[in-house]
């Protein structure tokens, strides 16, 4: 859902109106305001829009987007920044001088500029600078790299909660083992079920919930083919192999809901298998502990899940 910014000013004072639309152009003009007050519309382009969405969706990709989401995880964070300020410097850099030699190339050694080709077979100082600078510039890039993997894969020993995530044909299952075998299985939303706030091939019915500023410990595996969990603004990606516990981890310092989706081909319905992390607060956090023991602790995995239903129709 897209939140446009209206500032209207009136005698010195400013009030702020969030309207959301689906449409991002649209405005809406109050017909009791627009004789005494003037407005200055404030609207950003799909990819430079994420500070404008609603407070409780931050993990949500963009129409149009070429960047990455914002960090929600100081392992996402490292990823942006490798990215962003190292490697596409570095890129941008080679892409400019080969364009530039190329052209170079196509203009001072043609044939018509050079009738009479130069037969030169080979140059000692050439041959060393294009092997030892490609070297250079790896080495200088691994560097970085071994830092920020072996942070993604050395899982904290001392995490505060641990969640199984199963990947099923097509939905995910996640279990809470820290608190009294918790387990509830997570579907998305059919078009008839989208209510206000929720997103199309996005919101399931019920979200993974963890509480903000934790440490947590996600344990993945599968139990048919391969799957793959993944959440882009945690920089969490990690495959769901069946007979495997895959771990990975994230921390997330800020209350928002966080969307992610399958990641690994796994059949007809592979696009409808999305993730809906809910980051809360303690206290909400604590709330909804105590009301998700009473209504899925103990739960047999073997019971008939009536909403599996809908799958296959």
């Amino acid at each position: 859902m897209q939140k446009i910014l209206f500032l209207y000013i009136e005698k010195g004072k400013t009030i702020t109106s969030f309207v959301q639309d689906r449409k991002l152009m649209k405005i809406k003009i109050y017909p009791n305001a627009t004789s005494k007050i003037t407005y200055i519309f404030v609207a950003f382009l799909a990819f430079f829009q994420n500070s404008a969405l609603a407070i409780e969706n931050l993990g949500i990709p963009e129409d149009y987007q070429m960047t990455y989401q914002n960090a929600a995880t100081p392992n996402m964070a490292d990823i942006t920044w490798f990215h962003d300020s190292f490697l596409f410097p570095i890129i941008l850099g080679i892409t400019i001088f080969v364009t530039a030699l190329l052209i170079y190339v196509m203009v001072k050694f043609n044939a018509k500029a050079n009738p009479k080709p130069s037969r030169t077979s080979h140059n000692s100082l050439v041959e060393v600078l294009w092997t030892v600078i490609p070297v250079a510039i790896l080495i200088a890039i691994a560097i970085p790299s071994f830092r920020i993997l072996y942070t993604q894969q050395e899982i904290p020993v001392d995490a505060d909660l641990t969640i199984k995530a199963t990947a099923y044909q097509w939905y995910w299952g996640y279990e809470y083992p820290d608190n009294n075998g918790i387990y509830f299985d997570s579907l998305p939303l059919e078009e008839d079920e989208l209510t206000e706030g929720k997103l199309r091939l996005l919101s399931v019915d019920n979200p993974l919930v963890v509480p903000a500023g934790a440490v947590v410990r996600v344990q993945v595996t599968s139990a048919d083919v391969i799957h793959n969990w993944a959440v882009p603004s945690f920089g969490v990606k990690m495959d769901a192999i069946p007979g495997r516990l895959n771990e990975t981890w994230f921390k997330v310092d800020e209350p928002g809901i966080y969307y992610g989706m399958c990641s690994e081909l796994c059949g007809v319905r592979h696009a409808y298998m999305p993730i809906e992390v809910h980051v809360l607060d303690e206290p909400q956090y604590i709330a909804w502990l105590s009301k998700a023991e009473q209504e899925y602790a103990q739960f047999e995995v073997e019971n008939e899940n009536t909403q599996l239903v809908k799958l296959t129709n």
